[in-house]
């Protein structure tokens, strides 16, 4: 591993002990269990990268994904935790979880723009040098949906178990999803442009 690389899992490491604390002092278990499962995401990620060389970008980028969440909740402003906050208001519903665009939209978004590029890396030794760049695309979006799925379990289990989260309901999950979709699909763009530029 190298020196850069080496930082960003301190970074990591750092914010992610700094946060279990904060969340243990405050009681919110809601969030532990996420720093539970930040911790796995972290060996996973260590297991990972010794087999397919994730760039020093791909690891930051899923690093500040880590630090991102952990700030959504854990950072009130006027009382009011990030997760839930309007960042530009593009549309408004009284129907609760139909406001757009919360931070926990952009945040689906960018997460799955970080976990299709890491699908890419996953996928792309067991490809042929002539590949259907259109097929792989489609394929990548479906991989990320799938995995957004298995978030979206993740995120049900505190429902089930603890008394007041802020998972949001039906229509927070539909949006969700949507964006996790929206956000593989601008991986896939970037993964396309990237791959015409190293092969000009």
């Amino acid at each position: 591993m190298n020196k850069l690389n080496s930082l960003i899992l301190v970074f990591t490491v750092i914010y992610t002990i700094l946060a279990g604390i904060y969340f243990l002092s405050i009681g919110n278990l809601e969030f532990l269990w996420y720093v539970g499962i930040l911790t796995f995401l972290i060996i996973l990620m260590i297991v990972l990268h010794k087999q397919f060389k994730f760039s020093s970008i791909v690891l930051f980028g899923a690093s500040l994904w880590g630090f991102l969440h952990m700030l959504g909740g854990g950072l009130r402003i006027n009382g009011e935790r990030l997760y839930t906050k309007i960042i530009i208001s593009i549309y408004n519903s009284e129907v609760p979880g139909m406001q757009i665009l919360k931070y926990d939209q952009f945040m689906h978004f960018y997460t799955y723009i970080v976990v299709t590029v890491l699908l890419f890396y996953i996928l792309n030794p067991y490809l042929k040098e002539k590949i259907n760049w259109l097929i792989i695309s489609v394929l990548l979006v479906f991989m990320a949906v799938g995995v957004g799925a298995i978030n979206e379990i993740v995120e049900f289990m505190p429902v089930v178990f603890l008394e007041n989260t802020g998972v949001g309901g039906y229509h927070n999950t539909l949006l969700d999803i949507i964006f996790n979709t929206l956000g593989s699909i601008a991986g896939v763009i970037y993964l396309s442009f990237k791959n015409k530029i190293e092969n000009n």
